[in-house]
């Protein structure tokens, strides 16, 4: 004798009937979830603007105001307008520091992004084995720390007992020149600059070689492949091949260079040894030298110069990104 279970048909409500109300608690739950995420996100937003925001807008707030060592002491500020802007916009040497932080920063994001793409290129051909180990000794020039970094160059350039000065003086007259020994390279500003320039991109492409060989070894081979079939040579295929796909990573890393090397401070200021020499000055050099190494220290100067020089970097980045999502829209 067998036995069956009864189960229990599901109820069907008649048509038309109207559709029953869920519980006020899982109601209550639906309207939490959309805040969820919102919810996660409110700590680092709240840690960003603290870190980030604030600081910016208190830059922007003693930019205004006439804010010296007397302020820190406890007494008030005083509002005096866009008397620093005016300041600074009508000063020729301003203007000078301006244009020499402009040139100094385009070879520096140069030369970085072209050496770095070079030896990324090169390091995608080499055996993998050989490849990890060249990349591994790139990022510790990467990691080393800046201070040393300067240091090592004021030696190697230094007047008497540089390494620079020896080579360049035992090399033949028509190649190098003359007049080598004793050559004081930390003086005149373009002698500074090119020690600037070769310190900074030797601790910089190391980071853009990586990048682009990590982006390199992203690209399908088979694009590689037609475009060999089709006749293209390598320039051709760097061109057709390589730059279209890389170039989400390419407009970030030139981004990050623009960045980083605008606001150049402390190799300028061990290899320039101070701030007596003001034609080798720099924006970043020349805001924190009104700002806390002048006598009296004129805060309100200093940030009003770092006000323009974080506008300036701002244009830079929302351009690039504009262009960067336009090309994304067009695809």
């Amino acid at each position: 004798m067998t036995r069956t279970l009864d189960v229990p048909e599901p109820r069907v409500e008649p048509p038309g009937a109207p559709a029953k109300k869920a519980p006020r608690h899982r109601r209550r739950r639906r309207g939490l979830v959309p805040l969820i995420p919102y919810l996660l996100i409110l700590p680092a937003l709240a840690l960003l603007i603290a870190v980030l925001v604030w600081p910016i807008l208190q830059m922007a707030w003693m930019s205004l105001h006439t804010y010296g060592l007397r302020q820190l002491r406890g007494e008030p500020a005083e509002w005096n307008g866009f008397a620093h802007y005016l300041a600074i916009l009508t000063d020729e040497r301003f203007w000078t520091i301006f244009r020499n932080t402009i040139v100094v920063c385009l070879l520096m994001v140069a030369i970085t992004m072209v050496l770095g793409t070079l030896v990324g290129i090169l390091l995608n051909k080499l055996p993998k084995w050989f490849s990890a180990v060249v990349g591994t000794a790139l990022m510790l020039a990467w990691a080393t720390p800046v201070i040393s970094a300067a240091i090592v160059h004021r030696w190697l350039f230094d007047s008497r007992y540089g390494l620079a000065n020896a080579v360049l003086a035992g090399m033949p007259d028509w190649l190098v020149g003359s007049g080598w020994e004793g050559f004081n390279w930390f003086n005149s500003p373009g002698p500074l600059f090119s020690v600037l320039i070769l310190t900074v991109v030797w601790q910089s492409f190391p980071f853009v070689s990586v990048s682009v060989l990590a982006g390199l070894k992203s690209v399908p081979s088979e694009l590689y492949e037609a475009a060999r079939v089709d006749g293209a040579s390598a320039w051709r295929s760097f061109w057709t091949v390589t730059v279209p796909m890389l170039r989400p990573l390419f407009a970030l890393l030139l981004i990050l260079q623009i960045i980083w090397d605008f606001r150049i401070f402390t190799q300028l200021n061990i290899l320039a040894g101070g701030f007596s020499n003001r034609d080798v000055f720099l924006l970043p050099y020349y805001s924190y030298q009104l700002g806390f190494a002048s006598t009296p220290p004129n805060y309100g100067m200093g940030s009003a110069i770092a006000v323009v020089m974080t506008v300036l970097v701002l244009g830079i980045t929302a351009y690039y990104l504009r262009v960067m999502i336009r090309q994304g829209e067009i695809r």
